[in-house]
C-alpha cells in the first residue's frame, strides 16, 4: 500500500498534513504507512480510499484495469503474505468499478498490542479459514475457530487477534455502500 498511497495522495496534490486532517489519522501515522513501517486495518484504508477519491483496492495495487470486467486473484498472490507475521490484509478483488462487497485475505496480529479498535460504516463478515482468533468487542470476546463465521454491523468497535500457534487466515468480506 505504500506506494500507492504515495502516489494517489500526489496526484491529488495533498500533502501529508491535508490528508491527516481529511482522515483524522495522525501525520506521523501516514508517513508510517507510506513508507511501509506500518499496515492500515481495513477501516484505515476504506477512510483513506474516501478522502482521496478512490477505490479502497487501488491503495493495494498497481495492477492496471482488467478490461474482461471481472478480477481474479490467484492464492499464490496472496498466501505468501500470511507468513510475514504482521496484521496484513491483501485484496481479494482488484478494480471492477464501484462495488459495496470488499472481500480480503485477513493475517491478523498475534497480540491486541498496539491494536487499537476499529469501526466503520457498513458490514463485516469473516470467515476463519485456517487457524483460530479472538474477536474482541470491548464488553465481549469471541473465540473463532478453522471453519467459524461471524457477520456483524462494522459500527461496533472491534479488534481481531490470531490465538492459535498457527498463523491464522480469515476471509474478510467488508460491505461499505460509500
Amino acid at each position: 500500500m505504500s506506494v500507492q498511497l504515495r502516489i494517489l495522495r500526489k496526484k491529488m496534490g495533498m500533502t501529508l498534513e491535508h490528508l491527516a486532517g481529511q482522515t483524522g489519522l495522525t501525520k506521523s501515522y501516514l508517513s508510517k504507512v507510506e513508507r511501509g513501517l506500518s499496515s492500515p486495518s481495513i477501516a484505515v484504508a476504506l477512510k483513506l480510499a474516501k478522502a482521496l477519491n478512490a477505490q479502497t483496492e487501488e491503495l493495494f495495487s498497481t495492477d492496471a484495469l482488467p478490461e474482461s470486467g471481472y478480477s481474479l486473484v490467484r492464492r499464490q498472490q496472496y498466501e505468501a503474505s500470511g507468513e510475514q507475521g504482521a496484521s496484513t490484509h491483501v485484496p481479494l478483488a482488484r478494480h471492477i468499478g464501484h462495488r459495496v462487497l470488499l472481500p480480503f485475505m485477513v493475517y491478523p496480529p498475534r497480540s491486541f498490542g498496539h491494536s487499537a479498535f476499529k469501526e466503520h460504516l457498513g458490514e463485516e463478515f469473516v470467515y476463519v479459514h485456517r487457524g483460530s482468533v479472538e474477536v474482541d468487542f470491548g464488553s465481549e470476546r469471541l473465540i473463532l475457530e478453522e471453519g467459524d463465521a461471524l457477520h456483524f454491523n462494522a459500527q461496533k468497535s472491534h479488534r481481531i487477534r490470531t490465538a492459535s500457534e498457527a498463523q491464522a487466515e480469515l476471509l474478510v468480506v467488508v460491505y461499505s455502500s460509500e
